[in-house]
Parts: C-alpha cells; structure tokens; sequence
C-alpha cells in the first residue's frame, strides 16, 4: 500500500472508500471491503481520509482516538486497500461539497465508484450528505454505494459507542467491535522499579496521548517486545495510588518473561479482558498478592484467547 499526504492525480480509474475510519471497526471494514472488492473490475481501492479527525477539529474537542496512525495505516494495507490518502483536513473544510466531489473525487481520484456510510457528510460544514452524494454521482455517471449501519447487541456500531465501552473497562466486548485489540506501542521507561523489589518486575511506558484513556484497572493483555516475542501481561492503567503515583501510565508485568534489560525498547500492549479497577491497597504485601493473584487469573485467559 502507498500512503500520501496530498491529493494527488491518480493515472487509473478508482473505488474510493470515504470517511475518517477511527478503529476501523466492523462497520468501517464494510464500507473498506465493498472498495477492495472491485479491483477485480479493475479499479484501483483508494481510501480517502484525514490525518485529523473533523469531528475534533470542528468542536475543539481532545481527540480520543480507539487507533494510532500508524495502526490505521497498518490496518489498511492488510485489509488490501492499494493508496491512502490521508489528507490536511485543515487544507479543504472550507471547500464546498460540490467542489470537494467535481475537483477531488472526479477530478484528481478518477473516482468510477464511491463507498460511504450511512452517516457521511462532507464539504464545508459538512454540507453535503448520502443524498447529495448520490446525486452528483448520478449527473458524472458514478456509482455511489450507501452502507448502511453495522448492529451488534441491538446497537449501531460508531466509534464513539466503542470509545465508551473502552472507557467503562469493556475491553473484550470493544475488541470484538473493533475486530481488532484496543492498544499500543512505546518506549520502555525507567520506573520506581518497586515490581522489581517485590518479585513482580513491571515495564513502564507513557499512554499515548492521542488515544481514548481505559477505565483505570488492571487488564489481560497481549506484550509483543522489538524481537517478535509475545507473553502474557498483567498491565494497570491508571495512577498506582498504593504507591503514590499521580500521573497516568500503562504498568505491565510479564509472568513468563525471564529475558534481560529491556529498558528503552518498544513494546505493544494490547488489551484483552477488564480484571479489576484500580485500587489503594492497604500495605505493599496486600498489593503483591494481588498481583500475584492477578497473574494467575491473567494466564488462564491469555492462554483460551491466543
């Protein structure tokens, strides 16, 4: 897959998948399909997005993203979409929606077909909706495909009901929204080193600020270090009251890994299941039983779900 950052002129025609994509949930990877499947008429799958997400930008509001950039990017090209376009929204919000459909969809993507959902707006203000979409497509001889919303449970899948499971500490049901685990990667700080002193040695590393914060607990996760290797993880986001922390981290305690240093590396963290909320423990004996005991539990779901 090639990644650009303008929108340039593409030399073929196009299926171009439309929308901003935040978690590339089950609903996004519908919209996402429908555009890879028609490179078998010949069309190359473009997905049109933003480095930004409009939403933020238009309300001021933080960002609290369910995937990294570099996820999204790496989730797109196993999902076979051939360019992405992650555009400066900054650069065309003023644009109007007819504008952005005669100059950037027709005009530079060579767009024969467009996939959207149900709830896509676009054009300065977000003037232009499905309908007037479809209607543009007819007048230009494009095919325009609507998709329309994904439910689980009874619920329409979003990403901002997938942002409130996470933020309420259910991390599997979100996972299964998202097809994916709710994670990231960075580099391994040097702590207080107290799992060291208890028998419990822990890699600290900063939460990325760009992503939505899990309710503050103890999770299962999934720790891939630099070499490939994966163990199971005991991870705590939050403040570790018991010790007087104050700033948010991710703290994980691999039970199997007996390796060397690994200070200054990168590690992925991936969530898997919610075991307990965070809580001030009366004495640091009390705090390493219970993750010790949280090990246990944490390996015997590690072990059912990979």
């Amino acid at each position: 897959m090639q990644k650009f950052t303008e929108i340039l002129p593409e030399y073929q025609h196009t299926a171009v998948a439309l929308g901003f994509f935040d978690g590339l949930h089950i609903g996004h990877r519908s919209v996402i399909s429908l555009a890879v499947q028609e490179k078998k008429n010949g069309l190359l799958p473009v997905c049109f997005t933003f480095s930004q997400n409009p939403k933020n930008i238009i309300l001021g509001t933080p960002e609290n993203a369910l995937m990294t950039d570099h996820d999204k990017e790496k989730m797109l090209e196993q999902l076979r979409i051939e360019h992405m376009i992650e555009a400066d929204f900054l650069s065309i919000k003023d644009m109007t929606a007819t504008n952005f459909f005669e100059e950037i969809l027709v005009g530079r993507l060579k767009a024969k077909k467009i996939f959207c959902g149900f709830n896509y707006h676009f054009g300065k203000n977000g003037e232009g909706n499905s309908e007037m979409l479809l209607k543009l497509c007819k007048r230009n001889n494009i095919e325009l495909v609507v998709v329309p919303p994904a439910k689980a449970q009874g619920q329409v899948v979003s990403s901002s009901l997938i942002r409130s499971l996470i933020q309420n500490g259910d991390i599997n049901y979100a996972n299964k929204l998202l097809c994916s685990r709710f994670g990231f990667s960075s580099t391994i700080e040097f702590g207080k080193q107290l799992g060291r002193k208890i028998g419990t040695p822990t890699i600290n590393q900063p939460l990325c600020k760009k992503l939505v914060v899990p309710k503050y607990g103890v999770y299962v996760s999934a720790i891939t270090l630099e070499n490939g290797d994966i163990y199971c993880g005991v991870t705590n986001i939050g403040i570790k009251p018991t010790v007087g922390g104050t700033v948010p981290l991710c703290e994980s305690w691999m039970p199997q890994y007996d390796g060397g240093e690994i200070y200054g590396q990168t590690a992925d963290v991936r969530l898997i299941d919610f075991l307990r909320d965070e809580k001030k423990f009366a004495s640091i004996e009390e705090l390493k039983n219970a993750i010790a005991e949280n090990g246990r539990t944490a390996l015997k779901i590690f072990e059912n779900q990979t």
